[in-house]
């Protein structure tokens, strides 16, 4: 393959996995509109017109604004490479750098920098525009400005060293390099698993022991029945910046712990609460999330594997309009453009997702209720605004759980 040839393909794959979200996403709004004007019948008796109507509005609005940040992102993408805007950065940063490590993280931070910026006035809008139209924002500008410096410093403190160690290692460890960086960040990955409850969260949330006396004995005896044992289970105040409702797991080994948003435990009963948590235990039970990590860890493993194929071609950076071969434009390029020509292949992901999804509540409806996770899905669904009519293909796609009416009609089928 030749330089033209390897550009062409990008084009084609660019506009191709453009023009699939962006039909996707029609699709998508105008199943949502189309059955905007009726509850589904399963869910009748619980969700008014009014709540109905809400969540096809929210969802349309956030789709639309989905399409418009996939065609910015898009027509960024084609700036930074084609239109040379990784070659100019790379020239400039290499007057300035002697040493080539310390030249590529700058390279690498500065695109990174670069793109937050430009696209910092989206995010902008879904927080302060959509998300507060709809009722959810509860996120200060102050707080936001925080949030953005605490991410920042956050993400250099780790971020850097990894980086300068990964240019480092594709440098230095011949052909091979590959799996030596693979090595480290499948290590780094599982530190900062263990190190995340303790030392990072509490950076942006306050986290304190659950209060509440006849919650925290039931979810005792949960945890004694399914033999999980935990750091803690906590009480995070999410509704600082939103007012959607979440419960997850978090940590490593013995420092895991169990979250739950106060905006959760302040919509739910005892006894739904208790369902939402057998459901995750439900994940650690059928070991889902060490299949997600097993799969995550091999997947990187084939990329890095790839890439260290193509780090060797001239075509590549070529046709990716950057005129020199070298370790940190190489690792650049890829993965910007990874995402571009794996799209298609989403719809697998997902569907593993939503089988897991299955396993775990079928394993809440043994150690539970089924009827209390089913209105426990109900008021979420209600709360978060989250739509009971997503499209087909659109599901397919992106959602990582089943679509309301096919899950709670699973959980029926299990009473």
């Amino acid at each position: 393959m030749n330089a033209n040839q390897f550009s062409l393909l990008f084009l084609f794959a660019l506009t191709a996995s453009v023009i699939l979200q962006l039909w996707l996403a029609m699709r998508h709004i105008n199943h949502v509109k189309r059955h905007r004007g009726s509850v589904p019948a399963e869910f009748i008796s619980e969700i008014t017109q009014a709540s109905h109507q809400r969540a096809a509005d929210y969802t349309v609005a956030k789709t639309r604004f989905g399409m418009i940040v996939t065609l910015f992102e898009a027509m960024l993408l084609g700036a930074f490479t084609l239109g040379g805007g990784i070659e100019w950065i790379n020239q400039l940063i290499s007057s300035w750098f002697s040493s080539p490590l310390w030249g590529g993280v700058a390279l690498i931070m500065g695109i990174t920098l670069i793109h937050s910026l430009i696209t910092l006035p989206f995010t902008l809008i879904s927080t302060f525009k959509i998300e507060a139209s709809f009722g959810f924002n509860n996120m200060s500008a102050k707080l936001f400005i925080a949030d953005t410096l605490k991410t920042t410093a956050v993400a250099a403190v780790i971020g850097l060293p990894l980086l300068a160690g990964v240019l480092w290692l594709m440098e230095q460890m011949g052909s091979y390099w590959w799996l030596w960086v693979w090595a480290v960040w499948v290590g780094f990955s599982l530190l900062l698993m263990w190190a995340f409850p303790t030392f990072i969260a509490p950076i942006f949330n306050k986290f304190e022991p659950l209060s509440d006396p006849d919650l925290k004995q039931r979810i005792e005896s949960l945890l004694s029945r399914c033999g999980f044992k935990t750091n803690g289970i906590f009480v995070m105040d999410g509704s600082k910046r939103s007012s959607h409702g979440n419960a997850y797991f978090t940590g490593l080994g013995k420092a895991k712990r169990i979250v739950f948003f106060d905006t959760l435990l302040k919509h739910l009963n005892a006894s739904e609460v208790t369902a939402v948590l057998a459901h995750e235990l439900g994940h650690f039970k059928h070991r889902h999330i060490a299949k997600r990590m097993l799969w995550t860890f091999g997947l990187m493993l084939g990329m890095l594997w790839v890439l260290g194929q193509l780090k060797q071609e001239l075509w590549f950076y070529q046709g990716l309009g950057v005129n020199s071969q070298s370790t940190a434009t190489a690792l650049l390029l890829f993965f910007l453009v990874m995402p571009v020509f794996t799209f298609i292949f989403a719809p697998l992901s997902s569907m593993s997702s939503r089988k897991h999804e299955y396993e775990a509540d079928a394993y809440a409806a043994e150690q539970a209720s089924a009827n209390d996770l089913i209105n426990a899905l109900v008021k979420l669904y209600r709360d978060n605004a989250a739509t009971l009519t997503p499209d087909p293909w659109h599901s397919l796609f992106y959602d990582s759980h089943p679509p309301a009416a096919l899950r709670i009609a699973a959980l029926k089928k299990l009473n």
